[in-house]
């Protein structure tokens, strides 16, 4: 792991995004909450919360870090036939929270796949990467 021991303690934002595309007839199933597993976008929002917690266990080398806040939203785009997912992770410490907000958007999506993968195997997670940052030494960042 990285020596952040000397490092400034800082307000860390991290924001990533992901999508996953599926048939009509799997995005209807979602949307009128009649998926057989149940709340599919009730399950995967916990499950990305979870995640995001557990980075640390699941990245070699990802300092385990105590996160303030984690908020993960699902949309759903009706005309591409897909759900989109928006991470945001928050600390106040030495080191960031990129990891958090990405594993946590991929295990929202990767949970999206597992409810559905019944009835929809052609699933296409895609676009996953951050989106902004900002604290610490290297300063505010954003995705062009």
């Amino acid at each position: 792991m990285v020596d952040v021991g000397s490092k400034a303690e800082t307000a860390r934002v991290a924001r990533a995004a992901g999508s996953i595309f599926m048939k009509p007839e799997t995005l209807a199933l979602i949307r009128s909450g009649s998926a057989k597993k149940g709340d599919v976008l009730g399950i995967a929002r916990i499950a990305a919360i979870q995640a995001s917690k557990r980075t640390g266990d699941l990245i070699p080398l990802c300092h385990p870090i105590a996160l303030t806040r984690v908020t993960a939203d699902f949309t759903i785009d009706e005309a591409k036939s897909a759900v989109h997912c928006a991470v945001i992770a928050e600390c106040f410490g030495k080191t960031g929270v990129e990891m958090e907000a990405l594993t946590a958007t991929s295990v929202g999506l990767l949970t999206i796949y597992d409810m559905c993968k019944a009835v929809d195997r052609g699933m296409r997670i895609e676009n996953l990467r951050l989106v902004e940052k900002a604290g610490g030494k290297s300063g505010h960042w954003v995705a062009e």
